[in-house]
């Protein structure tokens, strides 16, 4: 999808569409900001929170990173009290999550890339992996550390909601044969970012909560966010145990560009560690809470 930079003064019209009456979105009451969001040439809308994401397709990408550098990058971008998650042979994780948005309520469509690293928040406690697995990790959450997104709205919404560090680009979603491929393009139109997800796996029911973690005019943010869905996954857990494995073909390729530079500060392995691919997604996403934990109000 080609990146959109017309704003309409509208609220998209799509709050009654069947694809948000399911049971999944029957769980979340909506309201309206405190305020409504300031756009360019004197837009004002008042959105819907959560925003509300219908019949989603998504593809996602796990892979090994150097533990010392996403931490680094953390410390400096977001709050030393916040640590990736460590996995085997000083490695972390950054998940590339490829969203297909083909309605979401009061916004046009668009696509958009998640670059998350897996976090754990003001604790002590940090053992290898196991935040990942066990839901009752309350100090678990996730560091955005790219947002490329095709909807220059939503870049907006992004940057002065959440502080997230959404810019708008060109990003071509597409299925060809068995896979699914996410290309995501600079201003120059050069590719720097290239992720081949397989369509087929073992199906794996999802149906998770988890927090964002998010800085905005210096201070400290959690935001929830909530899918469903079930992806067909394919995992390699062999990778704990070894380091910088060569793949059989080429599952993410990072151009030697603006953007791919920090990808590449990050030292990502080739081979991935878990691939993840899903249809008729139904997700949500809502505003920074202001009834957080006390263990998160030591460090905001």
């Amino acid at each position: 999808m080609q990146k959109t930079m017309h704003i309409s003064g509208e609220i998209f019209d799509n709050e009654s569409d069947d694809v948000f009456k399911n049971s999944f979105f029957s769980r979340f009451s909506l309201r309206h900001a405190p305020d409504p969001v300031k756009l360019p040439d004197g837009i004002k809308k008042n959105y819907l929170f959560p925003t509300f994401y219908g019949d989603v397709t998504c593809a996602i990408g796990i892979f090994l990173c150097s533990y010392q550098k996403a931490e680094a990058l953390i410390a400096r971008e977001l709050h030393p009290e916040i640590k990736p998650v460590k996995i085997t042979r000083g490695r972390s994780l950054i998940a590339f999550s490829c969203y297909e948005y083909k309605n979401v309520m009061g916004v046009a469509p668009y696509n958009e890339v998640a670059m998350a690293i897996p976090v754990l928040v003001n604790t002590w406690f940090r053992p290898p992996l196991l935040p990942m697995m066990v839901s009752s990790f309350d100090h678990f959450g996730y560091y955005i550390a790219g947002m490329p997104v095709t909807s220059y709205e939503n870049q907006i919404r992004g940057n002065t909601i959440w502080g997230l560090p959404k810019i708008t680009q060109d990003i071509a979603i597409c299925k060809e044969g068995d896979d699914c491929i996410t290309t995501v393009y600079e201003e120059t139109g050069e590719p720097y970012l290239k992720l081949t997800v397989p369509v087929k796996g073992t199906p794996v029911a999802f149906d998770e909560t988890s927090n964002l973690y998010t800085r905005l005019n210096g201070k400290l943010l959690q935001s929830e966010t909530n899918f469903k869905a079930t992806f067909n996954v394919t995992k390699y857990m062999g990778l704990l145990l070894k380091k910088n494995v060569k793949p059989g073909r080429n599952y993410i390729e990072i151009g030697n560009t603006g953007s791919g530079s920090l990808l590449k500060e990050l030292e990502i392995e080739e081979h991935p560690f878990q691939l993840r691919y899903a249809e008729h997604m139904s997700s949500c996403f809502d505003l920074p809470n202001n009834n957080v934990q006390r263990w998160f109000q030591k460090i905001r």
